[in-house]
Formats: structure tokens, C-alpha cells, sequence
């Protein structure tokens, strides 16, 4: 019944940073020898807890033992070993965690969940408000389980019964429309552009949620008790776009049109460049670089407001000529040189090869089971500790990978036990 390690070395000349098989512990990591039980599913809350396992928790994670959660099913996809699907959402957000098949629609299944919460510094679920409540796994009987266990919730709305929508479904482009950033950014009558940087709404509350229960177990190194750390997706998305709310209080209910700076991209020899003025000397260096020093005395120019008027008609023409000879990058050094903010806009396959993301060890490589020889990648760990050096980490675990080991180490269960509950479907029967 003991789970069974596949073969998934990583290599490649992406990235230095490669996910590697096995379970040797990681030494000096903030939060080594924390356990943190995770009742997850799909973005925002794995996100959280797979970076609470690159600090060096132990991630234990609860799935459905047939199917796994439902991130596994989305699309693009891999195939483990059994040839069930591994979908891109999964793979994104769940390197190094231990899976542990259990059923919690069964009463023993539930007994397994609250007995591993006995176990753990830190609980984490993002059901919908009230789903936990209806299996008897709700925050009261958790926080029984384990007073002294950090309890977080991350929801679409909260668990505040004050919230009209508390008890909505929610996925990341929903709150991000609910927190104005979308009609703030529309010009005209254009249609909105829904999801325009991939799951805002997911990754903020994931880091808010990580934020938040670091507190917390810093309240309980004081206090010995634990409390529960409860993140709306909603609540991050406005702190994310705090703009909308403060311009709205400031009588300016849309993006300014014109701008009274110059944010936008243009045209070089190979694709597009990246440029952001905000400052009057900035705008005066730009103009001094590519050959418009006048524009300093121009009364067009005398106001920022007039920047963003004659962006189309004066400033993109000649600085598009400037840049005509020029690559993105050489364009781009230029530009930094004399003082002005710009970067090249890469593609997503030229954001594999960059030279800063292999630097920083931003990509982890995961060889894929099914045949296939390039690795899938995934963004690596962006909070870098001058103490702690980066570590390898471990594949995504395929279906209850470790429903036996966690079990047995956990809760001292023999396999006559673990047969038993592998027959009655409550667990599952290894990978």
C-alpha cells in the first residue's frame, strides 16, 4: 500500500532549477517542519500552499480518490503513468505535495481528514462557504480538532454571512469584473477584455492566504492558539487594483483618456518595445535620444496630458523611426542608458530562453511520463532568502500518490487497515 516513486529526473538547458524525484528532507527552509493538511482545488489556494512548501512545509493534500480535484481535468493536459489526465492548472500549482486519496463524502473518510488535522500546524480549504459545513468538516469542527492549528479559507466572497454573495461560485475572471478593473480599463465602446493577465484573482488571494497564516503562526508562537485567516478573492483583486477604488473616490470613474503620461508599446526591427514616462525629465531624455530635443520647449509638450494627446500623431511616428534599425534589445539598453523605463515585449516560447528567468531560477522543469521529451515548465519560487539556497523540488503527485505512507506514518495504520478502506472505496488504492 505504500505509495511508489516514478522516475522524473528533470534536465534541459531551460532552467537551472529542476524538479527532482524523492523525499530527502530540505534542510534551513523558514517553515521545515510545518504540516499543513490542504482541502484544495484548482488555482488560488494550491498556489498558496505549494509556495508554503518551497519555505518547507509539508504539504498534504486531499483529493478525491478516483479523480483527484478538478484542476486535474483542465486543459491543456499530460497523462501520468495510469494514463489519467494531469492538466495544466494542476501542473502549475502542486509541485512537491503529498496526495492522499480520500473520499469525504463517507463518514470514515471524514474521520481520516480529522484525524490528520490533528497532525497539522495549518488547515487549509477553498470550498465554497457552507460545503465543508454540510460533510461535517466545517471551520468549528476543524478548529476542535486542532485548537492550536491555523485554520484558512479562501473563497470567492469570504465566510462573512454579511456578504451578499458569500455563497456564490467564483472563479478569478469573476472577481476580477466585480472589482471595476475591467471597465476601468475599457476605452469606448470596446468589449472587455476579461482575464487579460491569466488568474489575477487566483494569485493574489494566494498570496494574501500565505500572508495571512504566517501571521497567524506567528500569533501562535505567543499565544499557543490558533485562529482562522479567512481571504475573499474579491477582497485581493481590489487590493490589487487599488487604483480603480482611489481614482473613483477622486471623481475619475475610468483610465484617463489622454493619459497624463506615456505607457504603451512600439514598433522595432523585431517586435515590440515597451515604454512607460511618467516624469517630465524622463520625457525629456526620450526626446533628446531620438533626435526631438525641441519637444522640451514645445507648447504641445508644456503639460503631461499633452504627452498622451500626441502620443499617436508625434511621439509614436519618431520614435518608431528611431527604433526602425534598432532590435527590442538594443533599443531597449539604449533607453535604460539615458534614463528612460522601457522592455522589450517577449513572446511566451522567447520567456523560455531569457537569460534574467534562467538567472533567477524562475522555470522548473518536470520530465513528463507519457513519451514526451520536453519537460513541462512551470514558474519557479520568486521569493528568494539570502540564508536559504534554492532547493530541487519534487513532481506533482499523480492521484493519491501517498495515501499509504501518509497513513501509515501519520496515523499508525496497518495495511490490513488500508485494504480495508482501499475495498470500501474511502481511500485510494495507490498510484
Amino acid at each position: 500500500m505504500t505509495s511508489q516513486q516514478h522516475s522524473d529526473h528533470t534536465t534541459g538547458p531551460r532552467s537551472p532549477h529542476h524538479a527532482a524525484d524523492g523525499r530527502s528532507p530540505f534542510a534551513g527552509r523558514p517553515l521545515d517542519g510545518l504540516v499543513v493538511l490542504a482541502l484544495e482545488q484548482m488555482a488560488a489556494l494550491p498556489f498558496a500552499t505549494q509556495l508554503m512548501g518551497r519555505l518547507g512545509a509539508r504539504v498534504i493534500k486531499v483529493e478525491h480518490p478516483v479523480d483527484g480535484e478538478s484542476g486535474r481535468q483542465s486543459q491543456p493536459s499530460i497523462t501520468d503513468p495510469q494514463g489519467r489526465t494531469v492538466g495544466a492548472t494542476f501542473l502549475r500549482s502542486n509541485l512537491g505535495k503529498d496526495s492522499v486519496g480520500i473520499d469525504l463524502k463517507s463518514a470514515a473518510g471524514r474521520r481520516l481528514v480529522l484525524e490528520l488535522a490533528s497532525h497539522a500546524d495549518v488547515i487549509a480549504e477553498n470550498f465554497k462557504p457552507g460545503t465543508l459545513d454540510r460533510l461535517g468538516l466545517g471551520p468549528k469542527v476543524l478548529a476542535d480538532a486542532n485548537p492550536s492549528a491555523v485554520l484558512v479559507s479562501v473563497s470567492g466572497f469570504g465566510s462573512n454571512p454579511a456578504s451578499p454573495y458569500r455563497t456564490r461560485p467564483a472563479y478569478a475572471s469573476i472577481v476580477e469584473g466585480m472589482s471595476g478593473i475591467y471597465e476601468f480599463k475599457r476605452h469606448g465602446d470596446e468589449p472587455l477584455h476579461v482575464n487579460p493577465v491569466g488568474a489575477l484573482g487566483d494569485i493574489s488571494a494566494g498570496l494574501f492566504a500565505v500572508i495571512g497564516v504566517l501571521a497567524a503562526l506567528r500569533q501562535r508562537d505567543v499565544t499557543g492558539e490558533g485562529q482562522h485567516v479567512d481571504v475573499a478573492m474579491l477582497d485581493s483583486v481590489l487590493a490589487m487594483t487599488d487604483v480603480v477604488t482611489n481614482f473613483a473616490s477622486l471623481g475619475q470613474a475610468s483610465e484617463p483618456d489622454p493619459a497624463p503620461y506615456v505607457l504603451s508599446s512600439f514598433r522595432t526591427a523585431d517586435g515590440s518595445l515597451v515604454i512607460q514616462l511618467v516624469r517630465e525629465h524622463q520625457f525629456a531624455r526620450l526626446a533628446e535620444l531620438i533626435g526631438y530635443p525641441e519637444w522640451v520647449g514645445d507648447p504641445r509638450f508644456a503639460e503631461r496630458t499633452g504627452w498622451g494627446e500626441h502620443l499617436d500623431d508625434v511621439i509614436r511616428p519618431a520614435l518608431e523611426a528611431w527604433a526602425a534599425g534598432l532590435t527590442r534589445e538594443e533599443a531597449a539598453v539604449a533607453l535604460a542608458d539615458a534614463g528612460v523605463v522601457a522592455g522589450s515585449a517577449l513572446t511566451p516560447t522567447e520567456v523560455l530562453t531569457d537569460p534574467h528567468v534562467a538567472a533567477r531560477n524562475m522555470l522548473v522543469a518536470m520530465d513528463r511520463p507519457d513519451g514526451v521529451d520536453a519537460p513541462v515548465l512551470t514558474p519557479g519560487n520568486p521569493v528568494k532568502l539570502s540564508r536559504v539556497p534554492e532547493q530541487p523540488e519534487r513532481r506533482v503527485p499523480w492521484v493519491g500518490e501517498h495515501t499509504g505512507d501518509v497513513l501509515v506514518e501519520l496515523l499508525g495504520l496497518t495495511v490490513g487497515q488500508l485494504d480495508a478502506l482501499v475495498t470500501d472505496g474511502v481511500i485510494s488504492g495507490g498510484s
